[in-house]
């Protein structure tokens, strides 16, 4: 569950709202409107999170993804992939776009088996740039490689967008990519109606995941810039959280004695726990600082549903939200 958070030095893609903005097809001739459109058949070409360029014969078909979020993206548009980085931990964390059960597991995220990759004869492998390192240029042996952003913090919604267009053009699923960004754009609007209907727009929260080692519990801030900071702005709500966070991924690292600094200003505190291991219901439990806590007290701790992955494409975005908006309405 834990993600690397060493920075990494990323090339921007282009990630402007507009679809098809990070990626092009080398034919002048308009992709397939209809989201159920097959493939283009020609040659496509993507810039991709470093800014290479990657040049297929064809929209690829079989596909090998290492990390999570970018697995959801791929079966959200319809493409299944032959390959994936620890299947169990994408079960357990991520229900929005579910595997099937042929797809293959290459080993972990952080350290995927080459051999496995390859073995597959994949057109395509996926992954994002914290993960990158040497295992890219052992790849490119092989196989294209398709580096994506992943997250960045000056505008992780941009990025979201400029990720999957670059994902559905190299799959040729374009129209599925507008319409999966189409309808988390209706989710937002229509949150943020509910939640100013009823007179909770500017509404405080705060949101955490967490680990226990030994006796200590560390807790991880989602702070200005993370993606679901800039979703829960985007439906009218004010993040609690003011301590900066890292400049990839907006996240922030504190201990139970510094979550005091959300004493007073009423947020609602979500986390998320989906492998079993409760550290705040848990871990906590009995602990004096965190009991003593307003949000403790007065009940405005929510757990999130099993299975909505946190670094996920617009359908966990969705999940999200719809968790978020049902806790505040009650």
């Amino acid at each position: 569950m834990t993600r690397l958070r060493t920075l990494a030095a990323v090339a921007a893609v282009a990630t402007g709202l507009a679809l098809g903005a990070c990626g092009t097809t080398e034919e002048a001739a308009a992709p397939d409107a209809s989201p159920s459109g097959g493939a283009a058949a020609g040659p496509v070409t993507v810039t991709d999170g470093r800014g290479k360029q990657i040049t297929l014969d064809k929209p690829a078909t079989k596909v090998v993804s290492l990390e999570w979020g970018e697995t959801e993206m791929l079966v959200s548009l319809g493409v299944m992939p032959v390959g994936n980085a620890d299947n169990e931990g994408y079960r357990t964390w991520v229900t929005a776009a579910p595997l099937d059960a042929s797809v293959k597991d290459v080993g972990t995220r952080g350290e995927p088996s080459v051999d496995a990759i390859v073995a597959l004869q994949p057109d395509l492998v996926v992954m994002e740039a914290e993960r990158g390192a040497p295992i890219v240029a052992q790849l490119e042996k092989y196989v294209p490689v398709l580096v994506t952003v992943g997250s960045d913090a000056k505008d992780n919604l941009a990025r979201l967008r400029g990720d999957l267009t670059m994902i559905a053009t190299a799959v040729g699923k374009q129209a599925e990519g507008e319409k999966l960004l189409a309808d988390l754009d209706a989710r937002i609007a229509s949150a943020k109606s509910e939640l100013a209907a009823k007179g909770l727009a500017g509404s405080r929260f705060a949101m955490a995941d967490g680990w226990k080692q030994g006796s200590t519990v560390t807790i991880r801030m989602f702070a200005k810039g993370s993606q679901l900071s800039e979703l829960a702005t985007a439906i009218g709500l004010e993040n609690a959280w003011t301590a900066a966070g890292d400049e990839m991924w907006g996240l922030g690292q504190t201990d139970v004695e510094g979550v005091k600094a959300l004493d007073g200003k009423g947020a609602r505190f979500f986390y998320n726990a989906s492998d079993g291991t409760d550290v705040f219901a848990d871990g906590l439990a009995g602990n004096a600082i965190w009991d003593s806590l307003d949000f403790v007290k007065e009940k405005r701790l929510t757990k999130l549903p099993n299975g909505i992955w946190t670094f996920g494409g617009p359908k966990s975005c969705q999940q999200w939200i719809d968790a978020v908006v049902a806790a505040y309405t009650a």
